[in-house]
């Protein structure tokens, strides 16, 4: 922990989805310190081409790891995680985490064997969706959403502004026609759409996403370190978020939302990059 009295994790996302993941790891591990860094200077990542995902996902990790060290790092983005994994995992020295669909655990729980899987363009159609429901939901009925106006819309909702309900009612109808029980929530900004997505579609009885896995296994890799500053027994971390870092503008009424997801911010910075030159990839 380089002197350090509690853990810490650093959290990336290209936006404020990755807020779901970090309260997950904040409810599950009170005791760690955590880092939250968003480049929503390019959002959304389906955006933008794999090498600028690539190069500008290295940039700002390594830079955000050289000013606030960290055990482990957790790349709280579907569509980041798909394409920059082994790169991060080669340039950094710490343990990287990255979010899959929860096919599996949506498989496992589905009374009827249809499942519904609310994405983004980009991930619903990447190959390793389709691998993941042959591997572990081929015996179900498997619907697609990729809508591409969800994550703005929870974007939005960090500003105040209420999720357009009849437009999102339109937009995951196909799941009410095909009556799916279960719905994986495949993008980490979805979680914050839940109270909206659960009354307009009132009869799915399971939403399944990644952030409790993801903090179960931020666990195990500190708990492999030695870190046993990490369990919940712990004391809690006096400032939950050490440094909320975003490499555009500070989304309007952040720190607020912070605050209600009891992730308290100790400083919030915009137009973060790390470095006096910035990050110079864009699509």
């Amino acid at each position: 922990m380089n002197g350090r009295d509690q853990p810490r994790v650093l959290i990336f996302d290209s936006g404020v989805g990755g807020l779901s993941v970090a309260a997950c790891i904040r409810r599950k591990l009170p005791a760690v310190e955590l880092v939250y860094l968003a480049d929503n200077a390019v959002f959304p990542y389906g955006d933008q081409s794999e090498s600028v995902v690539i190069e500008r996902c290295e940039s700002l990790i390594s830079s955000a790891l050289a000013e606030f060290s960290c055990d482990v790092v957790v790349i709280a983005c579907n569509t980041a995680s798909t394409v920059v994994l082994p790169h991060v995992r080669a340039t950094i020295p710490v343990p990287v985490v990255g979010v899959v669909p929860a096919i599996k655990p949506a498989a496992a729980t589905t009374r009827n064997g249809r499942i519904g899987v609310l994405a983004t363009p980009a991930t619903v159609r990447r190959p390793y969706l389709d691998n993941l429901i042959r591997e572990f939901a081929d015996h179900c009925e498997v619907s697609r959403i990729g809508h591409p106006d969800l994550v703005r819309w929870a974007e939005n909702s960090v500003r105040g502004i209420g999720v357009p309900h009849q437009a999102l009612a339109e937009a995951v109808s196909e799941f009410g026609e095909a009556g799916v029980d279960t719905v994986v929530l495949g993008c980490t900004h979805y979680p914050l759409l839940l109270e909206a997505l659960r009354q307009v579609l009132p009869d799915v009885r399971f939403w399944v996403d990644s952030g409790e896995a993801i903090a179960r296994r931020v666990e195990h890799l500190l708990d492999e370190k030695s870190m046993n500053g990490a369990s919940g027994t712990s004391h809690p971390a006096a400032a939950p978020v050490r440094a909320a870092l975003f490499s555009g503008p500070v989304p309007e009424g952040v720190t607020d939302f912070m605050v209600g997801l009891d992730l308290c911010p100790d400083n919030v910075q915009g137009y973060w990059s790390g470095k006096p030159d910035g990050v110079t990839a864009v699509g």
